[in-house]
């Protein structure tokens, strides 16, 4: 996971995993990305075996450090934070050796590596609004003047960095296009933009296909386009809806084909905008809001599947 003395306690979701798997008695050892390693064909990593308390002022305690086998571990939570980068891929080549040794890594190293976030969406073209993915400038452009109003982002961010609204009168579309996609050297997706916006981007989180009944609406801050909490966002509990159901029921067997056993849907309006894998977020916001326990759903899931 990230640095665990940077988390925000009192939302982050891989906090609400921890407490989770501490109170099943389920020993925890920490790492960060850069303590994993491989020798002679076999992935290794610098743990620390780690307390956790529900406390915003003094919320864990790390014990000594040793190196130990990964595919000595029953199960591996990997839950580092975007920007999806070269040594995110490295690290999924790494988890690769202990998931074909029989450790259950949480999601599965080649979903991870394979489904980049907003461009998975787009294999669901039936969900998705209008989009494009290019990194040709002229391409862009007339897409925006195809469309009228437009949202383009970044294919590797998070939490809404980098996005942008353009319309075709935008004094400011040609250097936003060349920004994004570094002069035409990089792809960026442009997305027609979807004005039910006002009334949230859905977060629905789903457990090994089955969706959580209720979302969290982010739904933008005064003279805000985008919904991230990151961005300033407000978060609002919502049920889900059938068009909703309808999405998470089509993306579901391929979530399941994969291994993906934890994800986030964004969904605004009727539209499906990215597929989260990496480390979705917003437990701990809809457990407080519904007094669930959806990292409990969770590790219930991954019981089930260390037991066949």
């Amino acid at each position: 996971m990230d640095p665990i003395d940077r988390i925000k306690v009192h939302k982050d979701s891989t906090f609400a995993m921890l407490l989770e798997a501490q109170a099943r008695a389920w020993p925890i050892l920490y790492a960060e990305q850069h303590h994993l390693y491989q020798r002679d064909g076999r992935s290794h990593v610098r743990c620390r075996p780690l307390r956790v308390r529900n406390d915003e002022q003094d919320w864990f305690s790390l014990d000594t450090a040793r190196d130990r086998p990964v595919d000595d571990f029953d199960i591996v939570l990997m839950r580092k934070d975007p920007p999806f980068d070269m040594d995110y891929i490295y690290t999924t080549y790494l988890l690769d050796q202990p998931a074909a040794a029989g450790s259950l890594v949480v999601n599965h190293p080649a979903a991870l590596r394979n489904a980049n976030e907003k461009l998975a969406a787009t294999l669901f073209p039936e969900f998705c609004p209008p989009l494009l993915v290019s990194s040709d400038p002229g391409r862009l452009r007339a897409f925006i003047d195809e469309q009228g109003d437009v949202i383009l982002k970044p294919l590797d961010s998070m939490g809404g960095a980098s996005i942008f609204r353009v319309t075709p009168g935008d004094p400011n579309r040609n250097v936003i296009i060349e920004t994004l996609t570094r002069h035409g050297r990089r792809q960026t997706m442009a997305q027609r933009f979807i004005p039910e916006i006002r009334e949230g981007d859905k977060r629905i989180l789903v457990i090994d296909g089955e969706p959580v009944p209720h979302a969290l609406a982010r739904i933008p801050g005064a003279g805000e386009t985008r919904g991230n909490l990151a961005a300033g966002g407000e978060g609002v509990g919502v049920d889900l809806s059938p068009r909703d159901r309808e999405i998470v029921a089509g993306v579901a067997p391929w979530l399941k084909a994969n291994g993906v056993l934890f994800a986030g849907l964004d969904v605004i309006g009727d539209y499906l905008t990215e597929i989260n894998i990496t480390s979705p977020t917003c437990i701990r916001e809809l457990d407080a809001i519904y007094s669930l326990n959806i990292a409990g759903s969770l590790m219930d899931r991954i019981a089930q599947e260390l037991a066949v």
